[in-house]
């Protein structure tokens, strides 16, 4: 009688580094890539801290005589660059600016006479608000403008919607928000004209952002997709009886998606810089119109606290949208690939 023997259990061969189920984001090349970037982003930030501090000190005018006004005499005015610490040397006043970032103290201000910091941040909802609102509405109307566009590139169609896009790209911010104000809070008084009483008072600045920007976008999305459609891929997947919906959304758009969704990082980036002309158009309540205030006043904490803020989350920005491009694209990889 044959003996049945089990046979002995196969040991699974290891997995690869390639076949790792971790995420892109999750591996050791990206946790270093990150790292380094983090690194490079705090030396920026302070490179750009250090230069604003020596540029406002150049620019001509004179925090005391803001503060005190032109009636002041050279006594007053000698005492208030005292109480304010502007009568030390420059290199003192960095050595203790420096000092005080490391302690995320960057004084008081001038004008509100409260903690320079404290005093950006409860502006900085307002600021990250209209950005979201307005890069929000860009994505919603630039993708499906732009691939519009591209569907019937070269035709009549695609001519007068570019004439469109061409028209918004050339008026500037201010005379966009002027007339959506003069339309809609004056001749029909549907929106609030200024400040943030209600949601409502969102939708003209919102609007007066994203009309530059949807002109901007769209043409790219335009641009991107027309190679898209005529690159042999798409010719393959057509010949294989791939639908059009499919072929736009799944191939041509995913694989013209990084330099969209890089414009839109940096735009919204710059918008939380402060979008100046639109605040003070509406009276908007954000960093935009606190940095002129700030500059009027000569508040040099106030305009220090300002940059700081804004170039941190400028940052976190850019680097959220690297970190999207493997999620996008599987071929992408960040930082150098292991052995």
């Amino acid at each position: 009688m044959t003996q049945l023997t089990a046979a002995p259990p196969s040991v699974p061969a290891a997995k690869s580094r390639k076949d790792s189920p971790l995420p892109a984001f999750l591996t050791a090349p990206t946790t270093r890539y990150v790292i380094r970037r983090l690194g490079q982003s705090l030396l920026t930030i302070f490179l750009t801290l250090t230069t604003v501090f020596v540029l406002i000190r150049m620019a001509p005018g004179d925090p005391a005589y803001s503060m005190a006004g032109p009636l002041a005499s050279t006594e007053d005015l000698a005492q208030i660059r005292v109480n304010l610490g502007l009568d030390q040397s420059v290199v003192t006043q960095y050595l203790l600016y420096l000092k005080g970032l490391f302690t995320l103290d960057l004084g008081t201000s001038y004008s509100f006479q409260a903690p320079a910091l404290e005093v950006v941040l409860q502006r900085i909802p307002y600021t990250v608000t209209l950005a979201l609102a307005a890069i929000l509405l860009t994505t919603l109307v630039s993708i499906p403008l732009g691939i519009w566009m591209a569907k019937r590139a070269d035709t009549r169609r695609e001519l007068g919607a570019n004439v469109v896009t061409i028209a918004g790209q050339s008026m500037p911010d201010f005379w966009t928000g002027l007339m959506l104000l003069t339309f809609f809070a004056v001749l029909v008084p549907v929106l609030p004209a200024a400040g943030f009483t209600t949601w409502s008072s969102l939708l003209l600045p919102a609007l007066t952002v994203a009309v530059l920007q949807i002109a901007l976008i769209s043409r790219m999305v335009r641009r991107e997709m027309v190679n898209a459609y005529s690159s042999p891929y798409v010719t393959v997947a057509r010949s294989r009886g791939v639908s059009e919906r499919e072929i736009t959304w799944r191939y041509a758009l995913r694989n013209s998606s990084i330099p969209v969704v890089t414009a839109l990082g940096t735009r919204f980036a710059s918008m939380l810089n402060g979008v100046v002309v639109v605040e003070v158009v509406f009276a908007w309540p954000g960093v935009g119109s606190l940095v002129v205030r700030a500059l009027e006043t000569r508040d040099y904490p106030l305009i220090q606290a300002t940059v700081l803020v804004t170039a941190v989350l400028a940052v976190l920005v850019q680097l959220a949208v690297d970190l999207c491009y493997p999620l996008l694209d599987p071929r992408v990889r960040l930082g150098k690939a292991a052995h």
